[in-house]
């Protein structure tokens, strides 16, 4: 029996899945990254050499648990954080951390990108504005600020897409990924001549761009003695986690959008053609699907933000989470559901690391608003759930604007698995929030990629018909429909109230 792997390269950690030509989840297992290094508020880095060995972790345990040999893996699928920047030298060593998504930055070096290309050329090309959160930007601030590792680079890879040249020795990426760097033609679904041109930059320095479910690569030997695969073993294109996670999701026709909750939150929706945002508000990226293309809202610090609060406001829970097992999330929750809906006043703006959907504002800072001497920490919790569902229907009224259907809402990453978080959202988004048969999310997309590119299936649409399906309904409540919208109406005020203020704190040293 044939069975497929998907590898997801996340933010805190690598995941691998083991799955059947039925779709069926056979193994996975996961390996925790170090925590990701901030050496300036609102800067972030990780070492990709971490992402390599979590990587090799991941695969050799879900292997080991799984009920198949080295050799029936049929194909191997990776997805992973998007937007980082990995910069090798000449010899394929990594120059420096890489700086990943969340990273703020390179303000400057996005506005004076927006100049050179043009604001709505760059739209033309690459269907989005010039953010921090983007790869470009990123690596011009590492040419503007540290000329000499600049002058080093011979290669520049997405996080995902290291690990494949670990695990293939290959240089090679796919167009949804790509899509979040600025430099790829999102209509054409190829790297952008005209960009390079303006930038000076050699398309040399840039991996080979194919479909997702393409076999680009196959394991090196060196990498099937350090993973326990075999070699030679066909590893596809993959996606970017969220492209990847649509897939995972069966986000690959109209009308059906995932809210996935991770370290950000991400609204998706499938498109026949590229859909365009003139203000730039959402993302328009290469679906996995191979000739689709995807909308995306993204809120900033949605899990961010809980982890946030666990870290550093939640020591208890965590001591009794490694005393019983439960996880000390489940203990928040909980905790969360004894506070009353709208939190008696209490709103939280989650920018913890600036915003992208709807605000594209790096200066935004995370806000606890209406506190009263009456709120308790159950009602900070809650808060916290409602201000992140709060920041995601922003994307969904664009979604609305853009005329992008959104009939079902399929929940999934982290957030997806509490039932009070999916409650609050199928209350404030005034949708039915369902959840699928598998919650895997990004690596089990991934190997469906895998499957559908190597022979397991026709098509990503095939995979995605055969092997999953809706297994709960979330429906909303009128009343609580009622309040939300209230609350989120002053939510939506508060950005625009505190913007000077915002930049006004950052101005201050």
């Amino acid at each position: 029996m044939p069975f497929w792997l998907g590898l997801d390269v996340g933010t805190t950690g690598t995941r691998a899945v083991v799955v059947d030509e039925s779709g069926k989840v056979c193994a996975a297992a996961s390996s925790d990254h170090a925590p990701m290094a901030q050496p300036q508020p609102t800067w972030a880095e990780q070492d990709p050499e971490d992402w390599w060995r979590a990587a090799q972790e991941a695969i050799r345990a879900a292997l080991s648990r799984g009920n198949c040999r080295r050799g029936d893996i049929a194909g191997i699928g990776l997805s992973g954080q998007m937007h980082g920047a990995v910069l090798l030298d000449e010899r394929h060593q990594v120059i420096r951390p890489s700086i990943i998504w969340c990273d703020q930055r390179s303000q400057a070096e996005a506005d004076w990108l927006t100049e050179r290309i043009g604001s709505a050329r760059l739209k033309e090309i690459t269907c989005n504005p010039a953010l921090t959160g983007f790869t470009l930007p990123k690596l011009l601030w590492v040419r503007d600020h540290e000329p000499a590792h600049y002058a080093r680079m011979r290669m520049l890879l997405l996080p995902k897409d290291y690990v494949r040249f670990r695990l293939t020795g290959e240089f090679a990426t796919e167009v949804s990924d790509a899509s979040g760097t600025l430099l790829l033609d999102v209509p054409r679904r190829k790297w952008s001549d005209a960009i390079l041109e303006a930038l000076g930059l050699d398309s040399r320095r840039l991996p080979r761009v194919a479909e997702s479910v393409e076999a680009t690569t196959s394991v090196s030997a060196e990498a099937a003695a350090a993973t326990g695969l075999e070699a030679r073993t066909a590893v596809v294109g993959g996606g970017g986690d969220q492209a990847a996670g649509g897939v995972g999701n069966g986000i690959v026709e109209p009308g059906i959008v995932s809210s996935t909750i991770g370290s950000s939150g991400v609204l998706f929706a499938h498109t026949n053609a590229p859909h365009l945002d003139p203000h730039g508000r959402v993302h328009t990226f290469c679906h996995a699907a191979p000739l689709r293309w995807h909308v995306m809202a993204v809120t900033q610090g949605a899990g961010l933000s809980l982890r946030w609060f666990r870290d550093n406001f939640a020591v208890g829970e965590i001591v009794e989470a490694r005393e019983t097992g439960i996880d000390p999330y489940e203990l928040m929750t909980g905790e969360a559901a004894s506070a009353p809906p709208g939190c008696e006043g209490l709103l939280y703006l989650p920018y913890l690391m600036g915003e992208r959907t709807p605000h594209l504002d790096p200066l935004a800072r995370g806000v606890f608003f209406g506190l009263t001497a009456r709120h308790t920490r159950a009602h900070m919790i809650r808060a916290i759930l409602e201000g992140v569902a709060y920041s995601l229907r922003d994307g969904l009224e664009i979604f609305q604007e853009m005329g992008v259907p959104s009939a079902q809402i399929r929940a999934s990453g982290g957030g997806g698995r509490s039932l009070l978080w999916r409650q609050i959202q199928a209350d404030v988004f005034n949708r039915e929030m369902v959840t699928i048969n598998t919650t895997e999310g990004s690596a089990y997309g991934a190997a469906l990629l895998a499957a559908a590119g190597t022979g397991g299936f026709g098509s990503v649409e095939e995979a995605c018909r055969a092997c999953i399906r809706v297994t709960e309904r979330c429906q909303p409540a009128r009343e609580r429909v009622r309040m939300y919208d209230d609350y989120y109406a002053v939510y939506r005020g508060l950005y625009t109230r505190l913007r000077d203020s915002f930049r006004a704190v950052a101005e201050i040293r």
